[in-house]
């Protein structure tokens, strides 16, 4: 089978566009029950071809660490059996999803009779350019297809033999369900200046969902001529109040910080209250065993092997096994300090004090605001999503994890018998 065509100009480009384009308005106006099974028989495929997949995984980690990948961008492209399991779970757990297609959002009558309802539908074709993670290839194409949406999908160099098989096996789950493989077109040309070309398909691109470090999204925002949406750095912050039940805040700190560190949603930067920081801040060093601690002066009064923390520390997401730490004298200098670094991804406060749980809720301006509970729980799939395209740190059209709303638009449907307006 086709699954994709490899191209080397803009016009090979522009015509896996337009395959893209002709899928979406089948794709359209597919059934609940069409899309549901085609994203069953992605699953099998996908479980059913997890050799040839992990076999293809294994030659893009060899190139990666022949050309001295870090440990972070290792992960990230690794596959294994029990990732693979994931992505197939992951499309499995869409199709259980209430299908957004043809949802009436809200309506009314006017007082002339005229009947206005407001309708959710596709959006089109939704492209999406990614660095590095294999898994995106299935979780997108998964949302992609189930909100009646074509998936467009350009991947990197590093990770193009994974997502060539990925995509292969969605393709032909897809073609199995009767509806056209092209809802899943995989680009193959992974040069860079290709990447440029991709963020100027108006006409053919509905939605662009970059999904990268801070190059791609530069690039994104000057080059970019069809509409974006930002999913940004996330320099997550845990803030350990006053009243924070401190072995719940510990929990919360390892499990935010270490779990897996080289993802978007891990905490960067640990904020603590002074008035605990001499009862806390020793026995969660202790506990981050591994984790290299920079912090400000007053930290490291009470930690004395932690490094110390420069102004960059406590402005960059580490994707790696490093934590800034500050000790801060109340709760509007925590505030204070979120507002200053935050990236607007995810921002957690400990704490037992209502009050104050709801005004960092309330003040913090971020995509999402968690009380009592890691950061790595922003998530599509720790938040009943399914899966997700993306983390919007943007405030237009979505905002946070996207998951299949966030794939439609509104319509409106407006029935009159004859109305004319005087």
């Amino acid at each position: 089978m086709d699954h994709n065509v490899p191209g080397a100009d803009a016009g090979t480009l522009h015509r896996l566009g337009e395959r893209a384009r002709a899928a979406a308005r089948r794709l359209a106006r597919a059934s609940s029950a069409e899309k549901d099974a085609a994203l069953h028989h992605g699953a099998v495929a996908l479980e059913e071809q997890a050799a040839a997949i992990l076999g293809a995984n294994e030659r893009d980690l060899a190139r990666a660490s022949d050309a001295g990948a870090s440990a972070t961008v290792v992960d990230r492209l690794r596959l294994d059996e029990r990732r693979v399991a994931a992505m197939a779970d992951g499309l499995r757990a869409v199709a259980a999803l209430g299908d957004p297609v043809g949802e009436i959002a809200d309506g009314w009558v006017r007082p002339n009779g005229l009947r206005v309802r407001r309708v959710r539908v596709p959006l089109g074709v939704v492209g999406i350019v990614y660095e590095n993670r294999p898994n995106v290839t299935s979780d997108a194409a998964g949302l992609c297809l189930k909100s009646g949406n074509a998936a467009l999908l350009r991947g990197s160099g590093g990770a193009l033999e994974s997502n060539r098989a990925i995509a292969g096996a969605l393709r032909t789950g897809v073609e199995k369900a009767g509806l056209p493989a092209d809802a899943v077109v995989l680009v193959e040309d992974v040069r860079r200046e290709t990447v440029a070309e991709f963020v100027r398909l108006r006409g053919l691109i509905d939605l662009l969902v970059p999904r990268g470090g801070p190059g791609l999204v530069s690039l994104v925002v000057e080059e970019a001529t069809v509409p974006f949406v930002i999913d940004g750095d996330g320099n997550c912050h845990v803030y350990v109040d006053a009243a924070a039940d401190l072995e719940m805040a510990e929990r919360i700190v390892v499990n935010a910080k270490t779990q897996r560190p080289g993802v978007c949603n891990a905490a960067e930067t640990l904020l603590v209250h002074e008035a605990v920081a001499d009862r806390f801040l020793p026995r969660v060093a202790e506990a981050l065993a591994g984790v290299e601690l920079v912090g400000d002066e007053a930290a490291r009064r009470l930690v004395p092997t932690m490094g110390k923390a420069t102004e960059e520390d406590f402005a960059r997401e580490f994707l790696a096994l490093r934590l800034a730490v500050a000790v801060v004298p109340d709760l509007d200098a925590a505030i204070a300090h979120v507002t200053r670094y935050s990236t607007g991804h995810s921002e957690a406060i400990v704490t037992r004090d209502l009050e104050a749980a709801g005004r960092f809720t309330r003040e913090v301006d971020a995509a999402a605001v968690l009380v009592n509970a890691s950061t790595r729980f922003v998530d599509g799939g720790e938040l009943g999503l399914g899966a997700e395209i993306g983390i919007s740190t943007q405030k237009l059209h979505a905002r946070g994890p996207m998951g299949l709303h966030a794939l439609t638009c509104l319509k409106y449907v407006i029935d009159g018998d004859g109305q004319v307006r005087t």
